[in-house]
């Protein structure tokens, strides 16, 4: 088979319709182009493993070309389904499957071995508007803001390190095997929050994604030390209610995180230091917490995430551990949405059971349509393995969205000049085909968070490069997310330089105003946040694309060279408004249309209607 053309498009409805992922029971219809008279067959692989040999009917085609097509049936293929293509003539025998860099589109021929598309099979799910319009100011509850009075710190952890001033650089205190032996603390608790929900809303963001309130001996409180309080540094549980009943009276809804695979060794379930009245796990193999944990040798060896001795690891199936995160009538997930929390975001995934998951879902949907659940995955959600284990994730019966890391590595990588346009759309459009469509509305679209670099020391410290960035960030389908201080400019590098506290009094005002008027255009155009997204040719330094929700569309052009660029296309048609000073008015008119991008420019351009010009 020499010189054979073949070609299938995962993403052209052309080869497949529908596009992307589909709800389970729709159909699926498959076809590939080939320049010659062959048998061409189709294998399923699915989610279990399971694999099924199909073959496909034939069609001549105009131009000399057969087409070889199938309708798969999804009613039993729940989770992931792959495919790829048998082609045989005689006794030769290729395959045609995805191409090498698994970016689902055009594929490739291979010899054996081929690397499978994928479709998604998922359960319809629904994701709150509230959400999947809004924006999201994640805070680091410590750095961010002390809403007491005379500014003393709550309740001073023992033998903790307290920072003489409150724009000090963070630093860890070490022992010579690198252990944390003081945990560091800046005084932010909750009532800072109360205090600032007028800024925030004035920034334009309406959701506020907290970290981990619970009592625990760290500043971050990713090691939970007790799930059913907040840490007396931060306050109180009636200030987390407070917190949440005067957000919402501003129109701002509040985000848990939580760590749900390990805790604290310190924690009144392990009790290792014999700090809490509780019988621990590690007290007496009686302790009604002892399931909870992986023992290998009683008491003194047990499984700890990452081999972290001070942070034990959880049993997410042991029984008793679900009836109280999830099940019981006062479990842990009800009660801090009883408290006025609406959602939720599941830090280290990938230590959870996706069973376990399932029953937080099933809890979370008890209290209705209005709640959401987030997973912090850094992978491509759809397709991830953990552990030598295929995951569940975007089934549908577990988490709603996800953090989306895939398109900040796209973003960082496009905007310093590491890739072109064409792989940001082809990395882009992978995601685009693999999610739910839900799901990828409810994306999470990050740039910085409490585990990253800050952005704007990964774009060595440039605002022109930063306000390239975000454009692009906030006009993406998703949901964006701002890491508390990026909008005012902080640095920071690996952690903890990552979690400086905010800079009160010391912001880049005029990024806060960038930040606060592209939120606005984000906040007012329904096609920003329920649009369809279509990209155009471009030069390989210029990133053009359209939003098209209705008879709204915003047009966004950005270009990361330092050249002046043109852009040609006979797509641009009508007139088109500047939306950041309302003043520029941009003609495009059929096949001669020109677009001027001037060096280290963007603009975002909303189609208007000649009458109304």
């Amino acid at each position: 088979m020499d010189g054979i053309q073949v070609i299938h498009d995962s993403q052209s409805i052309k080869f497949r319709r529908p596009f992307g992922a589909v709800e389970v029971g729709q159909k699926v219809k498959i076809a590939i182009n080939v320049d010659k008279e062959i048998v061409v067959a189709i294998e399923l692989i699915q989610f279990d493993g399971t694999r099924l040999n199909m073959g496909m009917q034939k069609e001549y085609l105009n131009n000399g070309e057969f087409r070889y097509s199938v309708e798969i049936d999804t009613s039993d293929a729940l989770g992931l389904l792959e495919y790829y293509f048998i082609l045989i003539d005689g006794y030769d025998r290729l395959y045609y499957g995805n191409n090498d860099e698994h970016l689902g589109g055009v594929g490739q021929i291979y010899n054996h071995n081929p690397v499978p598309y994928q479709i998604t099979v998922y359960e319809k799910s629904h994701i709150p508007d509230w959400y999947k319009e809004g924006v999201i100011y994640q805070i680091l509850l410590d750095r961010f803001y002390n809403g007491n009075d005379d500014k003393t710190i709550n309740s001073p952890k023992e033998n903790s390190f307290i920072y003489g001033r409150w724009d000090d650089s963070p630093m860890y205190i070490k022992d010579n095997f690198g252990r944390i032996v003081r945990w560091d603390f800046y005084g932010g608790n909750l009532k800072g929050v109360i205090k600032k929900l007028d800024y925030i809303k004035t920034l334009g963001a309406n959701i506020i994604q907290l970290s981990p309130v619970f009592k625990s001996p760290s500043c971050h409180k990713y090691d939970t030390a007790n799930y059913e309080i907040v840490d007396e540094m931060f306050g109180t549980n009636d200030d987390f209610k407070e917190l949440c009943e005067v957000a919402n009276s501003k129109g701002i809804k509040i985000i848990l995180d939580i760590v749900l695979g390990y805790t604290s060794s310190d924690s009144k379930y392990f009790n290792r230091l014999g700090n809490y009245d509780e019988v621990g796990a590690y007290n007496s193999p009686n302790s009604r917490y002892y399931g909870w944990y992986k023992f290998t040798r009683y008491p003194y060896q047990y499984e700890s995430w990452w081999g972290i001795n001070e942070r034990p690891s959880i049993d997410s199936m042991q029984e008793g551990y679900i009836d109280y995160i999830a099940r019981n009538n006062d479990s842990i997930i009800k009660k801090w949405i009883n408290l006025g929390a609406s959602g939720w975001k599941l830090n280290v995934i990938d230590e959870l059971s996706d069973k376990f998951i399932e029953f937080i879902r099933n809890e979370m949907d008890e209290f209705g349509r209005d709640a959401v659940l987030i997973g912090d995955i850094w992978e491509d959600a759809s397709n991830k393995v953990s552990y030598s284990k295929k995951r569940s994730y975007l089934n549908g019966k577990e988490v709603q969205a996800a953090t989306n890391y895939p398109i900040r590595e796209s973003l960082i990588n496009f905007i310093k000049g590491y890739i072109k346009s064409d792989k940001f759309k082809k990395k882009f459009m992978s995601l685009y085909e693999n999610y739910p469509i839900e799901s990828f509305f409810g994306n999470v679209n990050i740039v910085s968070t409490n585990d990253t670099e800050r952005i704007l020391t990964v774009l060595d410290n440039s605002i022109a490069l930063l306000r390239l960035l975000v454009v692009i960030q906030f006009t993406l389908p998703g949901v964006p997310l701002i890491y508390y201080g990026d909008e005012t400019g902080i640095k920071g590098g690996k952690e903890p330089d990552n979690r400086k506290s905010y800079p009160w009094g010391k912001e880049d005002k005029n990024l806060i105003d960038f930040y606060s008027k592209l939120i606005g255009i984000r906040n007012n155009e329904e096609s920003l946040k329920k649009g369809d997204i279509t990209f155009f040719k471009t030069d390989e330094d210029v990133l053009a694309f359209e939003r098209n929700y209705e008879n709204e569309k915003i047009l966004v052009l950005v270009n990361v060279s330092k050249e002046i660029k043109l852009i040609k296309s006979v797509d641009f048609n009508g007139v088109y408004i500047n939306l950041f000073d309302g003043s520029e008015k941009y003609k495009f008119s059929g096949e001669d249309s020109i677009v001027t991008v001037f060096q280290n420019n963007f603009k975002i351009l909303k189609k208007c209607n000649y009458r109304d010009k």
